[in-house]
């Protein structure tokens, strides 16, 4: 499967920003999702998982109460809804998708083994 992210851009502080990630290539419905982002010169980390069937979300502890996932098997499409956001939200965010997940594993990269290409989200004070 195919993975593509847009919608980033430049926003203020307290502003929002939705991320969309189009698929193709694969039945969309037999993948969970995550969403990872990278910050200048940090490691990539976690943002938020989705199950394949929407029936369980995980969030990184910065993000939650002001970030929702979301997906809509039937538009081959996944969603970050980014509210209240912060200068640090400031990163490359990556789309993945994977098929199987490990025990308590969700927010490890291994986990995903299509990825798409980032889109960059700039916060600004």
């Amino acid at each position: 499967v195919q993975l593509q992210a847009c919608g980033g851009g430049l926003v203020q502080a307290g502003g929002s920003l939705r991320l969309s990630c189009a698929t193709s290539g694969g039945v969309f419905g037999n993948y969970n999702m995550g969403w990872f982002r990278q910050a200048p010169g940090k490691e990539r980390e976690f943002v938020a998982h989705i199950r394949r069937d929407s029936t369980r979300t995980y969030y990184a502890a910065s993000v939650k109460g002001r970030f929702t996932i979301s997906r809509a098997n039937a538009r081959d499409t996944g969603y970050l809804q980014m509210n209240s956001l912060k200068p640090e939200d400031t990163a490359v965010y990556y789309c993945a998708a994977g098929t199987q997940i490990l025990t308590g594993a969700y927010d490890q990269e291994r986990t995903y083994a299509y990825w798409g290409q980032g889109t960059q989200v700039t916060v600004s004070s």
